[in-house]
């Protein structure tokens, strides 16, 4: 028939049929899907801890997956643990930290507490491992009580009988006698009930202090100190591993505490004088509380406007940086910087030039000054200081060098004539003798010419010297003919010749025999 089916094989049927069996048998046995595995990591935990297969691994108490298996790792005494993690866990970071952690407070099941890490660190890839250090375990009772060994609890049945001594025996009479008189005679149970009258005063000073203690904005202070709480408590968690030692430590102090009991018996009496005196100190001190809050209260303004104050210095700190910048004073500071190289040289130099400075100060105020306001006693005299009779012969010689309408200038020179010829001595010590006629027999030198030059003593400062006398002996008409070496010819009659020997005469004895350039009666040539 054209509509009939063709019969399918046995051997096809049976190979279909065990490939479905194997199928459902891996999946009974694996029980895991293919081409579904999950992301998954490995943490190294000094202890498992209890921690089974199939426990729940949570962040920030979402469940994010399930621990696959646990595991010894070898050579060690650490565990692995080995978790299967969902897309929701994911990512975590190479910075991760997993904790074991009970979900019922002391006893109970555990879980693992994992903290995927921040964000900027590299992230794990699949099957990478958490480091043992980025681990923790929790601390269990049994371990806090083995801690607290037989000698341990001796001691604190010792000081519970101590305690119970202490707060039902009578005091002695010179404990009485130390004590506050309201306390005298009862035990330290009594005078404790006896306290309890005072609660309801110190209840309240202790709600005045909460009071005071909430700040000026309850909901924001409150919150804080909440915030800050639970960042504390979360160091503390963090940090569980360090309970035990908290706890040995303890009974330590503990041992310590028992030692020392006769001396804590004394510190106790001497410290009841001081928590007598404490009330008034505390009453002070809650005194001084509305005050604080009211200077408070004055400054929250002010505080409040820093912020705006702080935004408003931000463009004058910005003028102010590009006023400081190189283009502006640091370029004007750099550009100074030789100058004030030159003038710290000029400085150091000038340390120098001062002492000089004064020493020739000091000569012009002491010496030249005074020496030219001297007044020359001389058949020219004109009763003038001497300083006023040079600028006028410079008056006169600029007079005699003009032309006649006194737009040139030539200058008068008496040539001088006479039968008596004198030799005026060299210019240089290169030049031969300079000589000249006079129409008189010279009469001598004024001042006098002592035949040498004085003395330079450039050692002596120069306004530690004498003025000269002018008008003094060195200045006579006819000095001796011995000493200075130009006596007078003898005086020639109207038919002698003149002398062989030519006197010599310095150019200083010129002043009295030749004739004042402004004497225009005398021969001149242009």
């Amino acid at each position: 028939m054209a509509g009939r089916r063709k019969k399918r094989s046995p051997v096809a049927i049976g190979i279909v049929a065990l490939v479905v069996a194997l199928i459902a048998l891996f999946l009974g046995f694996t029980k895991d899907i293919p081409f579904t595995r999950p992301f998954e990591i490995k943490a190294v935990f000094q202890s498992a801890n209890s921690i089974r297969k199939n426990s729940p691994v949570r962040i920030a108490g979402v469940e994010v997956g399930k621990v696959k298996s646990v595991a010894g790792q070898p050579g060690t005494n650490a565990a692995v643990v080995t978790m299967s993690i969902k897309n929701d866990g994911l990512p975590i970071h190479t910075d991760a930290t997993a904790k074991i952690r009970p979900r019922i407070f002391l006893e109970g099941n555990f879980f693992v507490d994992l903290s995927p890490g921040t964000p900027t660190a590299p992230d794990l890839k699949d099957g990478d491992t958490i480091k043992v250090t980025q681990t923790a375990t929790p601390v269990q009772l049994d371990e806090v009580l083995t801690s607290l060994q037989s000698d341990t609890r001796q001691d604190l049945r010792v000081l519970l009988d101590g305690l119970s001594t202490a707060l039902n025996s009578k005091p002695t009479a010179a404990q009485n006698a130390a004590s506050d008189p309201s306390a005298r005679g009862q035990t330290a149970a009594q005078s404790f009930n006896d306290a309890y009258d005072n609660i309801p005063a110190s209840e309240k000073a202790t709600s005045q202090v909460f009071e005071a203690l909430l700040g000026t904005e309850p909901s924001r202070d409150v919150s804080r100190l909440i915030a800050g709480t639970a960042r504390t408590t979360g160091a503390l968690i963090r940090n569980e591993n360090a309970l035990k030692g908290l706890i040995s430590n303890f009974n330590t102090t503990m041992a310590a505490f028992a030692s020392q009991a006769g001396n804590l018996r004394a510190s106790i009496r001497e410290l009841a004088p001081t928590l007598a005196n404490a009330n008034g100190a505390l009453s002070a001190l809650d005194a001084s509380f509305p005050p604080t809050r009211a200077f408070a209260r004055e400054i929250l303004p002010g505080v409040r406007e820093t912020p705006a104050t702080i935004n408003a210095s931000f463009p004058w700190i910005a003028q102010t940086r590009r006023l400081v910048s190189s283009k502006e004073l640091g370029g004007l500071v750099r550009q100074l910087s030789p100058a004030t190289a030159d003038l710290a040289r000029v400085t150091d130099r000038a340390i120098a030039l001062l002492p000089q400075t004064d020493l020739t100060s000091k000569c012009v105020r002491n010496n030249i000054l005074p020496a030219g306001d001297l007044v020359i006693n001389d058949e020219f005299k004109t009763g003038a200081p001497n300083y006023k009779e040079f600028m006028w012969g410079l008056v006169g010689l600029a007079g005699e060098g003009q032309n006649f309408d006194g737009n040139g200038s030539y200058v008068r020179f008496q040539t001088g004539g006479g039968s008596q010829q004198v030799s005026v001595g060299q210019s240089s010590s290169n030049s031969d003798k300079v000589f000249g006629n006079n129409v008189a027999v010279p009469l001598g030198n004024r001042p006098f010419y002592p035949g040498k030059r004085p003395p330079y003593r450039p050692d002596v400062p120069c306004y530690t010297q004498k003025l000269p006398d002018v008008n003094g002996p060195a200045s006579a008409k006819t000095p001796p003919a011995d000493t200075s070496g130009n006596a007078p010819a003898p005086s020639p009659t109207p038919t002698a010749t003149p002398a062989p020997t030519v006197p010599t005469l310095p150019l200083p004895a010129l002043r009295k025999h030749l004739r004042p350039f402004g004497d225009k009666t005398a021969g001149a040539s242009k």
